[in-house]
């Protein structure tokens, strides 16, 4: 399951900048398809010089694994990827439906790397737990 986030004043395009966004979409997606998981909304602030705008974002889209965006500048991405949340740049006629879907093919088909570093990521980290569960159960391989 991968966590994700679409900057949208409208919830079914991606169409807004990271810095000057005012909402975000957040859905949580499965090779099956996808459903919403949340809303985060940000009143305007002013584009140029205000990085304190960013941190809020930041902090909200943390535990995402992706958020698309129509544009992004450099210090938001830096921020986001120290988080581990990937940005992704979209053009803004994409729609959120289409792009879930792309998502949730790509979950099965592999071979988009952002992806696929997500999911062996989640793997990794589940990795010990299923081991304990397994030995709490008494198997003895």
């Amino acid at each position: 399951m991968l966590k994700l986030a679409f900057a949208s004043d409208d919830r079914v395009r991606v169409n807004q900048h990271f810095g000057a966004a005012t909402a975000f979409v957040i859905y949580q997606v499965s090779p099956q398809g996808a459903s919403v998981h949340g809303f985060g909304e940000f009143p305007e602030e002013a584009m140029d010089g205000n990085e304190n705008k960013l941190q809020a974002k930041v902090d909200f889209l943390a535990g995402c694994d992706a958020v698309f965006v129509h544009a992004i500048g450099a210090s938001a991405i830096k921020q986001l990827l120290a988080k581990g949340v990937q940005p992704i740049r979209v053009s803004e006629v994409d729609a959120i439906e289409d792009l879930l879907k792309e998502v949730s093919t790509a979950m099965v088909e592999g071979g988009v790397p952002w992806i696929d570093r997500a999911l062996a990521a989640q793997a990794k980290a589940s990795g010990p737990d299923r081991f304990a569960a397994m030995e709490a159960e008494g198997w003895d391989g």
